[in-house]
């Protein structure tokens, strides 16, 4: 093992929120410790499960924050739900309860995107404009046969200020009101989400590692699918949670900066 870093692996998966930065503000460290890896000729890419921006802004934003990163190293829910979905339905019309960014990943796919119920998919996603008309659209394409697909089964984010709520509360409302359980969930920890990744960096899984603040997602996704696994504890899992021991990440550092030694 190249001295230096923690694990050997030629492709790392690094989330993004509460593991590279929260907000607006890089983790320290995370900078060096990503221009190390690459500079040792490690594979990055960046993944997330927030369909709040496009690949070009988290782009944009780890650059400006100092890590020089290209739309191509970013994967997010946003991406793969549109490409899932295009082989499951291409150039469906579908409904969307999400915002701008992945309403025109849709759209850029060859999707219908529509603001009535006359749709065969109800797409479902981190929404801060999330309200009751939108359930009710919800509610009545369900009614006329439209299946259920979302981004992401985070329960929060996790930002400068705290949490706030994600995708699993529009997911649940819609489930409540509709009876019916959402199909397929693309982001962490679901192997389509990893599948694409995977076949950005050029690894196989057992090559890899993930570094993630979340041991639903990011940890167990790598456990159950032969990544070795990294908890940071600079986002929504803290030290001394129980839950540590029992998912048993292999490694558990108190920032993305512990990774170079």
């Amino acid at each position: 093992m190249p001295a230096g870093f923690a694990l050997p692996h030629r492709g790392w998966l690094f989330d993004l929120d509460g593991t590279v930065y929260r907000g607006e503000a890089l983790i320290p460290g995370a900078d060096d410790a990503i221009a190390a890896l690459r500079a040792a000729g490690r594979r990055v890419a960046f993944l997330s499960n927030k369909p709040l921006q496009t690949r070009a802004d988290y782009a944009r934003k780890l650059t400006r924050l100092g890590i020089e990163t290209g739309e191509d190293d970013v994967i997010n829910s946003s991406l793969v739900l549109a490409r899932h979905l295009a082989r499951l339905d291409g150039g469906a019309p579908v409904f969307v309860i999400g915002e701008p960014p992945l309403i025109a990943e849709l759209r850029a796919h060859g999707f219908e995107v529509r603001g009535d119920h006359r749709v065969r998919w109800v797409v479902i996603a981190f929404d801060r404009t999330f309200d009751y008309a939108k359930l009710n659209t919800a509610l009545q394409a369900v009614r006329q046969g439209a299946r259920l697909i979302a981004t992401n089964p985070d329960r929060t984010c996790p930002t400068e200020d705290g949490e706030i709520p994600d995708c699993a509360g529009m997911t649940a409302a819609v489930e409540a009101v509709t009876g019916r359980t959402v199909e397929v969930i693309v982001g962490k920890p679901s192997p389509i989400i990893l599948e694409v990744a995977l076949a950005r960096l050029g690894v196989s899984a057992r090559d890899c590692v993930i570094v993630g603040d979340r041991l639903e997602t990011d940890i167990v996704m790598g456990k159950r699918l032969g990544l070795a696994t990294v908890l940071v504890l600079t986002g929504i899992t803290h030290a001394g949670d129980a839950r540590i021991a029992d998912t048993a990440p292999d490694l558990v550092v108190s920032s993305i900066r512990d990774l170079v030694r």
